[in-house]
């Protein structure tokens, strides 16, 4: 991943280059900003141009054997730590464990969710965390001398995932890191962060990639009609992680627009006994798709709530096919009466989850308020 593979985001790059040329690289940067916007990939291209040995004011050479290293992500001197979930056999699981599945995973596209990484992991059904025991393997790594480059770089996908033990081990070590060591935090919900940790980072906010950067992108690197390609940036609104879902069409979409369509309309009509059917159907997912399911559901009452005021030509409105045709009849049911209440419940939903309450009452408790507020 070279920086002239992301498409956008010039004023981010422009800024770390200047960083390295003017020898001025923070030894803690937390990159942050809303999902699929590039900032794993310029981690990646960012970690991967410091280690270059004959990089350019540009980008990084790719022929060198730092690069070829990094082709493979098998760099010596790269490191990784990102969530994973706890093997029933009880034993100690860190990074490491699932790296095999995290390089194929990356090298197949840098453009990834959460939801798609617990599905590599074939270990959906928990919440994926970075646990205690990564903050130790962390502190082992970057204790030893670096192998090749001049920096040992640790990038840190998703921090927001560590529990305050976790994030209170590592924090002398991100204060104070051995000479030539870079932390790269990459972040979604940076808010979630322990003060203590994010002030010890330079924040760099990477902004969503503009619709017409991503419709580019798509005819460049996807051979796409343009006509296509400028229809799909319009409804992914900046977001690639969702540009490329809709570029091949993925099955979760599909799967969650039909599990919302069937509670919208089993709860219009009041049949109680198959919103209980659906609230257990729901409850048997893994948590991670839980949480995506209900991050689709409001994003769906958002965009049904838009089409009231200017209908489905409004700009601000973004639907694939299917989820227009079926909104089009649906969105006068979400109105100012019961957005709100809408927003709170679904929201409350998600809290729930996470915070691994019983899920069978949750999923139950939101199908029977929504269809209250619906009607």
């Amino acid at each position: 991943m070279n920086f002239s593979h992301i498409p956008g985001q010039k004023a981010v790059i422009d800024r770390l280059r200047c960083s390295v040329a003017e020898n001025r690289v923070s030894h803690a940067l937390l990159f942050y900003g809303p999902e699929g916007s590039g900032k794993f990939a310029i981690a990646l291209a960012f970690a991967r141009y410091i280690s270059c040995e004959k990089r350019t004011a540009e980008d990084a050479c790719g022929v060198c054997p730092s690069c070829v290293k990094y082709d493979k992500l098998i760099h010596p001197d790269l490191h990784f730590v990102f969530p994973v979930i706890k093997k029933k056999s009880g034993t100690e699981v860190v990074s490491d464990t699932y790296l095999s599945q995290w390089r194929s995973m990356v090298l197949k596209s840098p453009w990834f969710s959460l939801n798609t990484w617990t599905e590599a992991m074939e270990v959906a059904n928990e919440q994926a965390l970075i646990p205690v025991a990564e903050a130790a393997e962390i502190i082992r790594k970057l204790s030893l001398k670096s192998f090749e480059s001049d920096f040992k770089i640790m990038i840190i996908w998703l921090p927001e995932k560590m529990n305050a033990e976790t994030a209170n081990k590592l924090l002398k070590m991100i204060e104070e890191p051995p000479a030539r060591t870079l932390f790269i935090l990459v972040s979604e919900e940076d808010d979630r962060l322990l003060p203590t940790i994010t002030s010890r980072c330079q924040h760099i906010r990477i902004p969503a990639i503009s619709s017409a950067d991503l419709s580019a992108h798509l005819v460049r690197a996807a051979g796409m009609d343009p006509a296509r390609a400028e229809e799909i940036a319009a409804i992914a609104n900046g977001n690639m992680v969702r540009a490329m879902e809709l570029t091949r069409e993925d099955d979760n979409t599909t799967v969650h627009l039909d599990r919302f369509t069937r509670l919208m309309r089993t709860g219009y009509a009041r049949d109680i006994q198959t919103l209980v059917t659906w609230s257990e159907e729901t409850a048997a997912l893994g948590r991670e798709r839980q949480k995506s399911f209900l991050s689709y559901a409001l994003r769906m009452i958002r965009e049904n709530f838009i089409m009231n005021f200017r209908g489905k030509e409004n700009k601000l409105v973004y639907l694939t096919q299917p989820e227009d045709e079926f909104s089009l009849k649906f969105h006068p049911f979400i109105n100012e009466n019961n957005i709100n209440a809408l927003n709170r419940e679904f929201n409350l939903a998600y809290a729930h989850v996470e915070s691994n309450g019983n899920t069978k009452m949750i999923f139950l408790d939101l199908a029977l308020k929504t269809m209250r507020l619906i009607r």
